[in-house]
């Protein structure tokens, strides 16, 4: 099973569309924000941080380049040619390695791991901006990245996350400025509850190990100038013996 072409295309059409600069993407907030503190969540779990990562879902790369400082081996990976244009593009250095990867497909994640080996995944937000045919399908993906001794360290929007983003995209004025283009090219972070991501994980073989709360900061900002946090759940998963 792989996404659908749809998703596929509204995503090349969203980050073909976006600015290169820093932060002008809604979910692209500095890593100090983002990556770091979950890395102090998810690093006491990781079982063998000497093992490969993979920033699923990397995006523009932001996230990963902070993520390639900090561990040896770093592979963004993203449904989106274009994204990832933009992330080799913002790593001259070539920090970190960049490649398309339909992690929905099993194909593809049975190839990526015979490459690799077990792997931690890193993943933000990618669950719920999911059709909801493809979810099972890519928490299969991550489990056949992670194998036996990897870890899976997932971010995902909470439930009550759902009514701030109605509240930003149904203001008197319009979604803001960062949000519209999300909306636009109907890539909005879908419903899922609190309670599926763990069954989700569950049925592809993995524990949940830790979890908790987290807000997820955005580059948007509200009239008063207090920057959007979305509510979230953080969670660490792997196979137990």
């Amino acid at each position: 099973m792989s996404v659908t072409s749809r998703y596929r295309e509204a995503w090349e059409g969203f980050w073909r569309e976006a600015p290169a600069e820093p932060g002008a993407v809604f979910w692209d907030a500095e890593p100090v924000l983002t990556a770091s503190p979950h890395l102090a969540l998810f690093e006491p779990y990781l079982a063998d941080p000497a093992l490969p990562l993979v920033d699923l879902g990397c995006g523009n790369g932001t996230q990963t380049r902070y993520l390639a400082d900090r561990f040896p081996h770093v592979l963004g990976v993203d449904l989106s040619a274009a994204a990832l244009e933009h992330a080799r593009q913002a790593d001259p250095a070539g920090q970190a390695a960049y490649r398309q990867l339909d992690a929905a497909a099993k194909e593809e994640t049975q190839a990526l791991h015979a490459e690799l080996g077990d792997a931690n995944v890193y993943l933000r937000g990618v669950l719920h901006q999911c059709e909801p045919e493809d979810r099972q399908a890519l928490v299969d993906g991550i489990a056949t990245l992670v194998g036996e001794r990897g870890r899976a360290c997932l971010v995902e929007l909470s439930g009550a996350a759902k009514q701030v983003l109605a509240g930003l995209a149904g203001g008197p004025e319009g979604p803001p400025p960062k949000l519209a283009p999300v909306l636009r090219h109907g890539i909005a972070p879908g419903e899922v509850s609190d309670e599926a991501v763990p069954e989700y994980l569950g049925s592809a073989g993995l524990t949940v190990l830790a979890s908790g709360r987290l807000p997820l900061r955005t580059t948007e900002y509200r009239p008063d100038g207090t920057r959007i946090e979305l509510p979230s759940t953080w969670l660490v998963a792997g196979r137990t013996a």
